[in-house]
């Protein structure tokens, strides 16, 4: 039985698989009741015989993909820049 503080079986309960690596998948309803998010920590205990899964720090969150947070002083590149089409259109323009 998996035991977190402040959450019983009366108030949620849900089952899910172990995985070949040992990974389970913590239902999405309690990690929001929990706060837990990508890059949370979580500590595993036995504690007279049952376990227990404590947080041990949740991140601050990130909104969206973090782009255009940082400031740069060059000029950002397109993302369907091709690096050998700028080089053979050089070299085609020196052989003429």
């Amino acid at each position: 039985m998996l035991f977190l503080p402040g959450i019983t079986l009366e108030h949620y309960v849900d089952t899910t698989s172990v995985t070949s690596k040992g990974q389970v998948t913590i239902p999405k309803a309690l990690r929001q009741k929990i706060g837990l998010r990508t890059g949370s920590k979580v500590a595993f205990v036995m504690v007279n015989g049952r376990v227990e899964m404590r947080v041990v720090n949740t991140p601050a969150q990130v909104t969206g993909n973090g782009f255009g947070m940082l400031k740069s002083k060059h000029r950002a590149i397109p993302a369907d820049f091709d690096p050998a089409a700028v080089l053979a259109s050089r070299r085609a323009a020196q052989s003429r």
